[in-house]
């Protein structure tokens, strides 16, 4: 079980599950995100790798609100490395990534898979609580003692594999596992042909790590 998001990490980690030899499904989750292109690019990815069985479920975040993703809360822009490593950013969604894994753990669990995997990133993150490595520990123990097929024997694994990963090391790995990056989206604040903005904090990660890893940068800008 994969969660996919259409965006660079998540379609990275996706192609990794398949490298350690799995069949993976993916689940897509619609949670009222300003930037909902990135479903649609999510199934693009899936699609492209040769995924069959692709879920979507939606659970607005908007009624809880707090971050710039579901909320009229502006996205920084234009922000140095510096200031974007200090503090938790307004684009932090509360509880987003234990409501993911939550849902994926279900249905996990209903298709009989036990290997659940996130592309969460420890190390060029964003300052998001639930990116640590203590995190996805900490689930995987909630995983086994919180369901049925846990409790019967089986033993549920949540992998995040680019944990410990620059964003360089990411895009070279899926380079080499010819991932198609074209095809991804990772804007925060998307124009409304849904070209990326190039100056979120998203963005700016993202062309850093293209430039760093030496990778032409296949994303399609606002002007």
């Amino acid at each position: 079980m994969v969660l996919l998001s259409g965006g660079l990490d998540s379609a990275t980690c996706l192609a990794l599950a398949r490298a350690d030899g799995f069949d993976p499904a993916c689940l897509l989750v619609q949670y009222g995100q300003r930037h909902a292109v990135e479903l649609e690019r999510a199934r693009v990815v899936a699609r492209a790798q040769g995924v069959s069985e692709v879920r979507v479920v939606t659970v607005d975040l908007r009624a809880i609100g707090g971050s710039a993703l579901t909320a009229d809360v502006p996205v920084p822009k234009d922000r140095p490395a510096g200031e974007r490593s200090e503090g938790i950013p307004v684009t932090y969604v509360p509880a987003r990534n234990t409501v993911f894994l939550a849902l994926a753990l279900g249905l996990a669990e209903t298709l009989g898979a036990t290997d659940v995997y996130i592309g969460v990133n420890a190390v060029d993150y964003s300052g998001y609580p639930d990116c640590r490595p203590e995190f996805i520990r900490a689930f995987e123990v909630l995983a086994n003692l919180a369901t049925r097929a846990g409790v019967e024997g089986a033993r549920f694994h949540i992998h995040a594999p680019l944990s410990g990963m620059t964003k360089v090391e990411i895009i070279r790995t899926g380079m080499r596992l010819g991932v198609d990056y074209a095809l991804t989206h990772s804007c925060y604040d998307p124009d409304g042909e849904g070209r990326a903005c190039g100056r979120c904090d998203s963005c700016l990660i993202r062309r850093e790590g293209f430039r760093a890893a030496g990778v032409p940068d296949p994303t399609v800008y606002a002007r």
